[in-house]
């Protein structure tokens, strides 16, 4: 299927944001290890929470997590320390992401997991049982969702866990977001050194929780504010936080620098509350910045300043190649069709410096099974009315309302065959 996008005149609405798929799966998974009993308020709808949720209700023989990369490295830690012998598997794609960096810690500290197909990626076979844990080092360049997948079972592990991580440290928030909510339940889990997080065995305690709103999610309606620049326009995100632990809630400074100024309606430190857009009229003319800590909004700036002229020097990306699809990649390929000219340096830096060439008329937008590439690109129709995004139905994986809310906001949506 695709999508053939028209913009609104002008932006005024109010849009309830999703529940953070990020917050929504770690609680789950520490949920689950606190005992169970009443689930959390608000959790994601989303497809990665759904399957991670399916998964800890039914502990089936064989549990396939689809596209969801989030809950195949929470639930291979999980089930390393769940009694009973699981084998867990996914998509083609899923297949192909790398996960021996984790299998490699879990056996260091006595998990009993094997590889049914090719050695370092998934499809595993984990056999579940009590972990003494300990001292463990893992590099801390890798995915962060390896070192929180560790760092959720410490609690439960009989010598607990001293994790210390080696060489630069990335996606630093999504670790503290992980330590946040660990402590929320109960556990002692804190940054003991500079790169070195002792978690104490001490267990976990179930307890009332409410998820926070996706500030990943926020994102996509920033860039249509910056893209809009509408003095006039006005957008309300609902269930955000001030000082949120959600690292994408970067994005309100970095729009910033983009015109985008962001208002709360209450800023009572941590409490969910209704944020207020509007733009400026005034941006930077180029913006050079680290992404290390917040690698899943590169999409939403590298199309955002493509579209504005704003050119762009953009490093920390090496966790993106393998994301649900090579996204540098994916980004070059997708945005030379509308004319953008991107370089990539070593797979860890995009740059643009203004270069374009012909577009394709009529050119579709692919999107790889990954959701974000729908989301980031879906904007652009405010710059290129008539946009068409090919397979958009990959935003259930995150956001799955997310084309009834851009129809809530005027935008116009046909189906075509793709």
């Amino acid at each position: 299927m695709q999508y053939i996008l028209t913009p609104p005149e002008r932006l005024d609405a109010t849009i309830k944001l999703p529940a953070s798929k990020s917050i929504s799966n770690r609680t789950l998974i520490i949920h689950a290890l606190a005992g169970g009993g009443p689930l959390p308020e608000n959790l994601s709808d989303c497809d990665d929470t759904r399957v991670t949720m399916a998964a800890l209700r039914d502990l089936p023989p064989v549990t396939d997590i689809g596209a969801a990369g989030t809950a195949m490295r929470f639930l291979t830690a999980y089930l390393a320390v769940t009694p009973g012998e699981r084998l867990i598997t996914g998509t083609a794609r899923m297949l192909q992401r790398p996960i021996g960096v984790l299998v490699d810690a879990l056996r260091y500290i006595g998990a009993d997991i094997e590889y049914a197909g090719e050695e370092g990626f998934p499809p595993l076979r984990v056999r579940g049982r009590q972990l003494d844990g300990g001292p463990l080092v893992i590099a801390g360049d890798v995915s962060s969702q390896y070192i929180s997948a560790l760092l959720m079972i410490g609690p439960v592990m009989s010598g607990g866990l001293e994790l210390r991580l080696t060489g630069d440290i990335i996606s630093r928030p999504y670790i503290d977001l992980t330590l946040w909510i660990m402590n929320e339940y109960g556990a002692e889990a804190e940054w003991s050194d500079i790169d070195t997080i002792t978690v104490k065995p001490k267990p976990y305690r179930a307890r009332p929780w409410t998820i926070e709103n996706d500030w990943s999610a926020a994102s996509y309606w920033y860039e249509m504010m910056a893209l809009n620049a509408n003095r006039d326009d006005r957008l309300a995100l609902t269930g955000l936080a001030d000082g949120s632990m959600q690292g994408d809630s970067s994005a309100r400074y970095i729009f910033s620098l983009l015109g985008v100024k962001t208002a709360f309606d209450s800023t009572a430190p941590g409490t969910p509350t209704t944020v207020r857009l509007r733009h400026t009229g005034h941006r930077l003319m180029k913006l050079e910045y680290d992404f290390v800590n917040s690698p899943d909004m590169v999409q939403t700036f590298v199309v955002t300043c493509a579209a504005l002229g704003i050119r762009f020097r953009f490093t920390g990306l090496q966790t993106l190649k393998i994301k649900e699809t090579d996204r540098i990649e994916a980004l070059v390929r997708e945005l030379r069709k509308l004319g953008y000219v991107l370089r990539e340096r070593e797979g860890r830096e995009l740059s643009w410096d203004g270069e374009q060439c012909e577009p394709q008329p009529g050119a579709a937008i692919d999107t790889y099974k990954d959701h974000r590439m729908a989301m980031a690109f879906a904007p652009l129709a405010l710059r290129h009315p008539g946009l068409r995004i090919n397979d958009p139905e990959v935003v259930t994986k995150s956001y799955p309302h997310f084309w009834d809310d851009l129809r809530l906001a005027g935008f116009g949506i046909s189906a075509a065959e793709g």
